[in-house]
Formats: C-alpha cells, structure tokens, sequence
C-alpha cells in the first residue's frame, strides 16, 4: 500500500501527542499522593526516571529505526507506553511505590524513548527540503499534548478516580499509537520529488566528506560531540526553568500562586509554538545560524529575569526563552541530517537523545541545590546564563566547521 507523505507526518504527530501527554504528570501528583502515603518528591521521582529512560532507550531504540522500520519500533512503544501507564493504576492501587517507578519510569520511559525516535528520521525523509518544518510539526505534537492530556485527566480524576484514570488513558494510548504506527513508513525511491535534492543536504548526503555516515561513524566524530553538548545544556537550562517557573515567578515578581499557574500553561505553549517555529525558521538561515541566534538570545534573557520585575515582562522573557528550549528538540534532528546525512539518521538520533535523559537529572538537581544553599534564584539563573554563553562558543565552532565544509562542496560540484 503506498501512503501519502502527510498521512505520515498527520500520524506522526499524533503519535506525539499521546507520549508527550508525559508532561502532564504534575496534574496527577496531588491526587496520588491524597490516596497514598507517598511523598511528593517520591511521586516527582517517577517523571525524573521516566525521562532518564527516554533518553537512554532512545539510543537502542533508534538503531532499530533504521533495521527493523519504523512500525516495529512504534508498536513496541504502544505496548510499553499504554501497559506502563496502565501498570501505574495498579501501583497506585496496590500502593506499592516500586511498582510505579518499575511501570511509570521504566516501561513507560522506554515506550517514550521508543516513541519518540519513531517519527522523526522518516519524516525527515518524505520533506528533504523541508526537514526542519517537518520535524517541527511532529516533534511539536509533544510539547503540546500536556495541554490536551491536562483538561481530559482532570475531568477523569473528578469522574472516576485516579486509579481508572491510569486504566482508560493507558488504553486509550495503546489504541491510537498502535494504529498510528502503521502509517508512519519511510519511502520509496520513487515518492520522493528529485528535484528536491538540489544540494547535499536535500539529496541526504552528509557534509562529512560528502558521504552518509553510519551511526558508529557519526558519534566518533567532533561534531556529534559538540552537538550533543549544546542539546545537554539547552535541556539542562530548560528543564531546570520549567521546574521552577512558578516559584520563581513569585519571587522575583510577587505574582499570586493562581496568577504563576497560569504562566506556566502559558509558557507551555510557547515551548509548543517554539518547536514548529524555530525548526521552520532553520529552513531558511540554516541550522547553525538558528542555534546561535536561540543561544544568543537565551543567554540575554535568562540574565535579564533576576531584574525583571513586572509579570508581564517576565512572562514575555520566560516564553521566548521557552520557545528556545523548544527549538532544541526540533532543530537538532535536521542539523544531525544535514551533517551525518539520513541513512542512519534514527540511530543519530537516538544517540544524541541520550542528552535529554541525563539533563533531565542534572538540570533540577542543579536548580534545587543552589536555591537550597542560596536561598534564591540569582545563582541558579547565573549558572544557566553562563551554560548559555559556553553553548553560544560551541554553536560557533561547528557553524565554522559546517559553513566551511559546505563551500568546499559547492565548489568541488562547481568545477
């Protein structure tokens, strides 16, 4: 059966709206833990191991991408995403804290890192000259599903329990992931418009010598480690920004507890809004140029919250900066392609997403450690502006090395 390239990136998004519903874990905190003895930390933990797995499964689960197709690895993520959340209604049933951990954080993270590695390199390859619109759709699924999932979580929690919640949620990701998958399939020879590969980008060759590179290939190379180095630090940043958002708020503006809620589904639309935007964006400047303009401008910002003071103004900054967070995720599977080239892109992909997993530790940890000792956000913003600046100096070195090896190219087809 032949499939149509936006039937594959409308079932890639939607396959991104279901495990990005992992963002609305806060909704259910409150109303786990009234029905256990669990902590709030406790609870909190269970996002944290969530991520982590996302991040290193991604790694695995890209390479399988490339070997086995996107199908398989989406219906792996089904069962593991919908079983992992429906395995969190019986551990809170059970109030067995292990078990939530075992089925929210491990399974459930290995159907996020499964899933979310599903989409991008195919899709990728039906939009070649496209690839960062396209994978800002898809990826843009994910940071806007947690304002899907939120209103519908609440409306269940109130009508039946959080227990049920878990159970019909979970079933309702298994359905519509698993149906989802079989229409996410790379193309054929034929499906792609060859007048799109009007460079070597476009045509999928890599700017390394010319030549796609393999996955063991690529993550040898100064490039996938400079590259994993910014996404680390911009997740880091990011991550740790949304974890505070709404305390922060308060302190530096005297905002109202309600008043930095909603703030915070605010900026969660920017963090949407930013994916699809500054991935288009990278179309046209090109991806260098794009991550040192969100570098540059997020290193402004993020100093610029200490004296902030108006809620406005800081609501503005702290959705720009946001919106950059966003870009991190949507612009770097096109940089990947654009230098490593796409036949192995699922497992780059992967690979690199282990920054994700890591930074989704380091970026509360180092958040919460220094308003512990401090007693204010001053130091944490300080570190996170400075992480900004070291990933500015990192995005110049391979914009260099990208933008020189690129003439070289157009020279070599020149003569």
């Amino acid at each position: 059966m032949r499939i149509n390239r936006y039937v594959v990136a409308t079932a890639g998004i939607i396959f991104h709206l279901m495990i990005g519903s992992v963002y609305a874990w806060s909704v259910y905190s409150q109303s786990i833990q009234a029905q256990t003895n669990w902590s709030e930390s406790a609870i909190t933990f269970a996002f944290s191991i969530a991520i982590f797995f996302l991040g290193m499964s991604a790694a695995f689960m890209g390479r399988l991408v490339e070997r086995f197709g996107p199908r398989v690895t989406g219906t792996i993520a089904s069962f593991c995403y919908g079983i992992g959340t429906i395995t969190t209604g019986l551990a809170i049933h059970e109030q067995q804290l292990w078990l939530l951990y075992l089925a929210y954080g491990v399974l459930g993270g290995i159907g996020l890192g499964s899933g979310y590695v599903t989409p991008v390199s195919t899709i990728i390859k039906w939009f070649p000259k496209r690839r960062g619109l396209a994978t800002g759709c898809a990826i843009m699924g994910f940071g806007f599903a947690a304002m899907l999932t939120s209103p519908i979580a609440h409306i269940l929690i109130d009508r039946v329990g959080i227990e049920a919640t878990f159970y019909i949620l979970g079933t309702a990701y298994f359905i519509v992931m698993i149906i989802a998958a079989q229409f996410i399939r790379p193309p054929k020879a034929d499906q792609v418009n060859a007048a799109a590969a009007v460079t070597p980008a476009a045509a999928g060759v890599s700017l390394m010598n010319g030549q796609q590179l393999t996955a063991n290939q690529a993550v040898k190379t100064r490039e996938f480690r400079l590259l994993w180095l910014m996404l680390f630090i911009n997740i880091t940043c990011g991550i740790g920004l949304v974890a505070a958002a709404a305390p922060m708020a308060q302190e530096f503006t005297a905002m109202s507890a309600t008043q930095a809620a909603l703030m915070v589904g605010v900026i969660g639309i920017f963090n949407g809004l930013g994916r699809l935007v500054w991935a288009t964006v990278s179309d046209y400047l090109g991806r260098p140029t794009t991550f040192s303009v969100v570098f540059t401008v997020e290193a402004i910002l993020i100093l610029s919250l200490m004296v902030l003071h108006v809620p406005a103004l800081f609501t503005i900054a702290l959705c720009i900066i946001l919106s950059g967070y966003g870009a991190g995720f949507s612009v770097i599977p096109a940089y990947l392609s654009d230098i490593f080239g796409t036949k192995d892109l699922g497992a780059i992909h992967g690979y690199v997403l282990t920054a994700w997993g890591i930074a989704g530790l380091v970026g509360p940890v180092i958040l919460s450690i220094s308003h512990q000792l401090l007693h204010s956000y001053n130091s944490t913003l300080v570190i996170f502006g400075i992480l900004e600046l070291i990933a500015l100096t990192v995005s110049f070195v391979i914009r260099q090395r990208f933008t020189q090896t690129a003439a070289k190219q157009t020279n070599m087809a020149a003569n």
